[in-house]
């Protein structure tokens, strides 16, 4: 997981957020995720799984205001070194690092997530129930 911060708005906590990000023309929600996880994290090496997930949400980040329909996609891979690829000017003041978390670690901590509903719905996935069709998280 990424952590992050608001640039525009130091009053906000920062929080712990999967990567993702907005679809490019053409794109599929696959592709846009596979693309997401790459520039945001540098990780290349994955399987990219269904979508699990879907949300609508609204927030504002850097001052901002975003409507977002989102897919969340499941990928699995053995690891790999945070090493971004190709932030956005915003999220390169935005990210702070990243961590690999242990699903019961990430369960016991109170750090403020990305998707809100993550600690809900990720045991389920860490166990191997792929949900179809995607479940809305909003």
């Amino acid at each position: 997981m990424v952590n992050a911060i608001d640039p525009a708005d130091s009053t906000k906590q920062a929080w712990w957020e999967i990567p993702g990000g907005g679809m490019d023309p053409g794109e599929s929600s696959e592709q846009a995720a596979a693309r997401e996880i790459y520039e945001e994290t540098g990780i290349g090496d994955f399987e990219m799984g269904p979508c699990v997930w879907t949300q609508q949400v609204q927030f504002t980040f850097a001052g901002i205001y975003f409507d977002s329909d989102e897919r969340i996609h499941v990928a699995h891979c053995d690891g790999g070194e945070y090493n971004p690829q190709g932030l956005e000017f915003l999220e390169a003041l935005a990210f702070k690092g990243a961590k690999w978390w242990d699903v019961d670690e990430l369960l016991a901590s109170d750090v403020p997530v990305l998707p809100p509903r993550l600690r809900e719905f990720l045991p389920a996935l860490a166990a191997g129930e792929l949900p179809d069709p995607p479940l809305d998280i909003s």
